[in-house]
């Protein structure tokens, strides 16, 4: 482990009662993941101790939202594990920004397989925080990996449905066939050495005409509220996935089976004015008990990335200290 000096960072703060560490550790397919590790200062290293895992919002990096919930955490008392996706971020992977749901929810297994090889964890005890379309990668690794003791999403993306579907249910049959007919044309392109396309994420500027929801995202992704590019690679992509394997979501159904989880408890938190909440109240109305659905009052779906004044820290703690012993 690597410790990380300084204690401002681009999008979070790292408290003087919190170590940060980068690391790095290997999924089960040779990609390597990385991470940021946060341990208190004060925890015992010489016993086990609980543990969570945080994963960024889709198009995300760790260092934009999942660092404020792994940092927040620890302040309380755990030990937390912020991760980049595959194909995302510091972590492996090409093409960059590539889609491959399944190997996403498999780098929440590898960061269990981490954190449980650690003298100072307790494997027995790992909980899991997926925020924005992370919350749906969790569920989909949950679902198949028993270790995860007690999960978490917030402000919730099912990114299956919103790319099949799009938000409300909007889009048609025939939008989506056209989606996937020009991602299979593109994959020609890209197959003789052509030009790699994006698609989705965040606008780079805003325009008369631009959509709430776009310029919501605008106001972290493309502002010195959130904005972070990894190094390598560029403002221009961030945020966007690749336009030929973005389809791979159209296969992606989290929510089925979710209710074999339990009985480990599933925690979904959602502001009461975020444009997402449907897919929150979706997994809690098919997830078997027990359960909790949150609403936190007055917040969109981005205000609970990065406002620590709003993310309702008392409540993911007193979740975690009830179901890690």
């Amino acid at each position: 482990m690597k410790e990380i000096s300084g204690k401002k960072y681009t999008t979070f703060k790292v408290s003087d009662k919190v170590t940060m560490y980068a690391v790095r550790f290997k999924n089960q397919y040779q990609m390597a993941a990385a991470g940021h590790l946060f341990i208190p200062n004060d925890m015992d290293r010489k016993t086990k101790n609980p543990a969570i895992i945080v994963g960024h919002p889709m198009g995300a990096v760790k260092e934009q939202s999942a660092d404020v919930y792994a940092s927040n955490m620890a302040e309380r008392g755990f030990i937390t594990l912020a991760i980049d996706l595959s194909f995302w971020g510091e972590s492996e992977g090409e093409p960059r920004n590539a889609v491959l749901p399944d190997v996403y929810a498999e780098d929440f297994s590898a960061a269990v397989d981490f954190l449980g090889t650690r003298d100072f964890v307790d494997r027995k005890n790992i909980g899991v925080i997926g925020v924005c379309g992370s919350g749906s990668f969790v569920i989909s690794a949950a679902k198949i990996d028993p270790r995860m003791k007690a999960v978490a999403t917030v402000s919730m993306y099912d990114m299956g449905s919103a790319n099949r579907n799009a938000l409300n249910h909007s889009q048609t049959l025939e939008q989506r066939k056209q989606i996937i007919a020009d991602a299979a044309e593109q994959r020609y392109a890209e197959f003789i050495g052509g030009e790699t396309k994006y698609t989705g994420g965040t606008v780079l500027k805003l325009e008369a005409n631009t959509h709430p929801i776009q310029r919501e995202f605008f106001d972290f992704y493309r502002t010195s509220r959130g904005e972070y590019t990894p190094k390598g690679a560029s403002k221009e992509t961030t945020t966007k996935p690749t336009l030929s394997s973005n389809t791979k979501f159209m296969n992606f159904y989290p929510f089925n089976d979710i209710e074999t989880i339990s009985p480990r408890p599933m925690l979904f938190i959602t502001g009461d004015q975020a444009h997402s909440k449907e897919f929150s109240e979706d997994a809690y109305k098919r997830a078997a008990m027990p359960k909790e659905l949150v609403y936190v009052k007055g917040a969109g779906h981005v205000d609970l990335y990065d406002k620590t004044d709003l993310i309702p820290f008392d409540k993911l703690d007193a979740f975690f200290k009830t179901h890690l012993k």
